[in-house]
């Protein structure tokens, strides 16, 4: 019986690409299992529970506008909204042509967007009498922006 003995050589240079190589290939197949997971929220909850809708957000966030013509010149009211929230409101591609025919639409924007801004609704807004029909325009138009940013429920 001869014993023989082997001598195996390991360079450090290989153990240290191997041990890296192993920590990316673990911490690979646990982020593919974290990414294909359901999440624990929405498999505990029915679609149609009622927590579900109120936790929802209520808009889409982004910029939304509408054309509101006025005469022969044009003018777009711009919404911008976050996920529950209505943030900004403004007149874009005001000129001065439509300032002078329309000497109430500025004031009068600017009173509805502070009542916007405070109540985050349309509900309940008030205007002058002397503004009602300009303030039913530029309404409506800020309705119609909003509609485009709701969630479908």
């Amino acid at each position: 019986m001869s014993a023989k003995t082997k001598i195996v050589v390991l360079h450090m240079k290989e153990l240290i690409y191997t041990a890296v190589f192993a920590a990316l290939g673990i911490l690979f197949v646990i982020l593919l299992i974290m990414m294909f997971l359901p999440d624990k929220e929405t498999q505990d909850k029915p679609a149609d529970d009622p927590q579900t809708v109120e936790t929802a957000s209520l808009y889409i966030p982004g910029i939304y506008t509408t054309e509101l013509v006025l005469g022969s010149q044009s003018i777009d009211v711009e919404v911008i909204v976050d996920k529950d929230n209505i943030t900004s409101i403004r007149m874009v591609n005001l000129n001065d042509a439509i300032t002078t025919m329309y000497p109430l639409l500025q004031p009068t924007f600017d009173s509805i967007c502070e009542q916007v801004y405070s109540q985050q609704s349309l509900e309940n807004v008030t205007y002058a009498a002397d503004s009602k029909y300009t303030s039913l325009v530029l309404l409506e138009a800020i309705q119609n922006s909003l509609n485009k940013a709701l969630r479908n429920r």
